[in-house]
């Protein structure tokens, strides 16, 4: 055995040696098997696996140890001052959190131990990878992050509007977030995917594309923040009071029900308004039209986990609703803006490891590695390790703790004692009984750096998810790709992404690479697992599916002038507000109009400022003398023309008729509504509750 082992050393050390090479400084170079340098850490140490962390058995946790990971997510981490590296855009709000019911069997955690109990909550929205001066309506993974002020502590739930990620393991982070950042040598593009970089790394890691099809879903366009969901991504445990494990998952729903933009609509979105989600949020709760979601969660045992068709681990994967049903146990309402948004919003630091005695943690990698880095950014951003002690910050229960001094410290123990164990009798001690205990989870193997093979199928449940589409939400997705794809420069990376996409669904990729104007077609990539093809689509995944199928917390433009019908106005706005809704109008000038009974109706908006992508719904009504004029306007023009491109209900009087002529409408479809009294003004409100008339947006080409 020793003479083997001798053996294999000796074969080992001649590869080393031809894997060196001396500079003319006489510098030592290594090249790996490929021939490039060598990867090593800022120290210099030579790197053997960038790809994954360090963890106890190809399924167990992290490990501290792993200088490397450390490393590199410190410096990562670091990498901004003030700004955060992702999540810079942001926007917040407080309220509460309202427990439906005891969840004793399940957790011990005191906030959800009885019915009706309410919790302090603040809330940030946020895109991920623009920065501060960004635009709202960026293709983008949204961020959803809670903080709950309970009373055994604060609970962040730091989550996204998306259920999955785009990596499996933590240490991958920063090459994500890198390549999705302007270009280091050029300093663009500005929050946008489209380009070389971010897909050359998502076509060389295939455990992206179930992520890729949420993000070129329209979940990645919001029409609102009050509209979209929220997920806590990684599976979490609940824990009770006997230290029995079960684990969950959490999601916030939203009361008013899914909904996004179109793409066109977003561009122009950002132009005419980039405050656009931002703004919505403030006058929503200025209103009195408090944003609310409910909190469900997805509870499960060992034996599922094993049965599942994929790790819970991965944060790659979703379990299905249709699989595990949903359990609604409290609802968030926001009822309140910050006094201050830099105090607050800007200062606000959202950290995975706080949660309260009673939810623990699982083993997934990404899990793991954030509950590592979120505590060490917070040094770099807010300056001090003292930014517990900012208002936004603290907790709102009794908290008793050493801690002392350093930059900016606000308070500091008081007395003789600040340490223990100590004989004076004075200050805080641990308390087994109360204090927070990890679940005792018994683990067990090599210490390696190995993915598990329970994580390698990177297809499908990204075939699951667009088959899970409605045939509009399939046709952005296809949309979406192209356009992205066509501001890749690298012909070789968009060919590697269609060989991806042949894995996903051949119709999609064929519709890719014919707007791309491939040549050829490639072949599938080479996958690890085959991707399975019997899995059910999940209508749960389809914001179409899911949307208000009311006009509640939405938005009608209505375009008035002179002499438009006092009464029909009157009534339209009535009926909106009956649904709900909210009316804006908007005139050929601010100050407003007279109506034809001799009032005069102030507007929020001329028409070169409101254009129809920010409403959700519009309508035409001009008075008889003033349509001449408006058909030289520009503006009016696009008013409508965008309007019907993009799938939205137009109510419209008769005298308006030749604004849709002039605008590029040939032909009046059930989305096009006229508006003669107030019955039909009821009769249009009512069909508002659709949104959108899908049917049409294959006659259009702008959507």
């Amino acid at each position: 055995m020793a003479r083997k082992i001798s053996k294999q050393a000796n074969q080992l050390a001649t590869v080393h040696d031809q894997q060196l090479h001396r500079g003319k400084g006489g510098e030592l170079h290594q090249f790996a098997e490929d021939g490039h340098e060598v990867l090593t850490t800022a120290q210099g140490g030579p790197v053997d696996d960038d790809q994954n962390t360090l963890r106890v058995g190809v399924r167990g946790p992290a490990l501290i140890e792993d200088f490397h990971f450390r490393e590199k997510l410190f410096h990562f981490d670091h990498e901004r001052i003030p700004e955060r590296v992702v999540h810079a855009r942001g926007y917040g709000a407080h309220g509460y959190f309202e427990t439906y019911e005891s969840l004793a069997h399940y957790t011990k955690a005191d906030f959800l131990q009885r019915p009706g109990e309410k919790t302090p909550a603040f809330v940030r929205f946020s895109t991920v990878a623009g920065s501060k001066g960004s635009f709202d309506l960026a293709r983008d993974v949204r961020g959803f992050a809670v903080k709950l002020y309970t009373q055994e502590g604060n609970w962040d739930l730091v989550g996204n509007n998306i259920p999955v990620f785009f990596i499996q393991d933590a240490i991958k982070f920063p090459d994500i977030i890198h390549a999705v950042k302007p270009e280091p040598d050029r300093g663009f593009p500005q929050a946008q995917s489209a380009h070389d970089n971010f897909w050359d790394f998502i076509s060389l890691t295939p455990e992206s594309m179930h992520m890729i099809m949420w993000v070129m879903s329209d979940r990645a366009i919001p029409r609102s923040f009050r509209f979209m969901e929220g997920f806590g991504v990684h599976t979490f445990r609940f824990i009770n009071a006997k230290d029995a494990s079960t684990f969950v998952k959490f999601h916030w729903k939203p009361k008013l029900g899914l909904q996004s933009v179109v793409w066109n609509e977003a561009v122009k979105i950002n132009g005419a308004d980039p405050d656009f989600h931002r703004r919505d949020l403030w006058q929503a709760i200025q209103s009195g039209n408090f944003p609310e979601w409910e909190l469900c969660v997805q509870l499960f045992d060992q034996d599922f986990a094993d049965s599942f068709d994929f790790d819970v681990l991965d944060p790659t994967k979703i379990i299905p609703e249709e699989v595990l049903p949903l359990q609604p146990i409290g609802r968030l309402v926001l009822d309140r803006m910050p006094d201050n948004f830099f105090a607050e919003t800007e200062q606000v630091a959202f950290m995975t490891q706080n949660v309260p005695p009673g939810i623990g943690f699982s083993n997934d990698p990404l899990l793991q590695g954030r509950n590592f880095s979120y505590l060490d950014t917070q040094l770099k951003r807010l300056g001090s390790a003292n930014f517990t002690h900012l208002p936004i910050n603290a907790p709102k229960c009794p908290f008793h703790h050493f801690q002392q001094d350093g930059h900016m410290a606000m308070r500091n123990p008081t007395g003789r004692v600040n340490y223990q164990p100590n004989s004076w009798g004075e200050g805080p001690r641990e308390s087994p009984s109360t204090g927070y205990r990890h679940f005792p989870s018994e683990e067990q193997g090599p210490k390696i750096r190995l993915r598990p093979e329970s994580f390698a199928d990177h297809y499908s449940q990204a075939r699951q998810f667009f088959m899970s589409q409605t045939l509009p939400e399939q046709r952005h997705i296809a949309m979406a790709l192209t356009f992205e794809l066509s501001k890749v420069e690298t012909s070789v990376i968009r060919e590697r992404m269609v060989s991806h996409l042949l894995n996903i669904d051949e119709t999609l990729a064929g519709k890719v690479a014919a707007g791309l104007g491939l040549a050829d077609m490639p072949k599938a990539a080479d996958a690890a697992v085959p991707p399975r093809q019997d899995l059910d689509p999940s209508p749960a995944l389809s914001i179409v599916e899911n949307g208000p199928k009311r006009f509640e917390g939405r938005k009608l433009g209505i375009l008035v002038t002179d002499g438009s019908d006092a009464t029909l106005v009157q009534a339209l706005a009535a009926a909106v507000e009956r649904e709900k809704g909210v009316v804006e109008y908007v005139a050929p000038k601010v100050g407003g109009v007279t109506l034809s009974d001799g009032t005069t109706l102030p507007a929020q908006q001329m028409i070169d400022g409101g254009p129809s992508v920010l409403y959700d719904a519009v309508a035409v009504l001009p008075g008889a003398d003033a349509v001449a004029d408006l058909l030289k306007e520009s503006a009016a023009r696009d008013f409508v023309a965008d309007a019907y491109a993009h799938c939205k209900f137009i109510g419209y009087v008769s005298a308006a008729a030749p604004m849709f002529e002039k605008a590029g409408v040939d032909e009046l479809d059930e989305g096009t509504i006229e508006l003669a009294t107030a019955q039909s003004a009821e009769a249009f409100v009512v069909e508002l509750g659709r949104l959108r008339i899908w049917a049409r947006e294959p006659t259009v080409k702008s959507a």
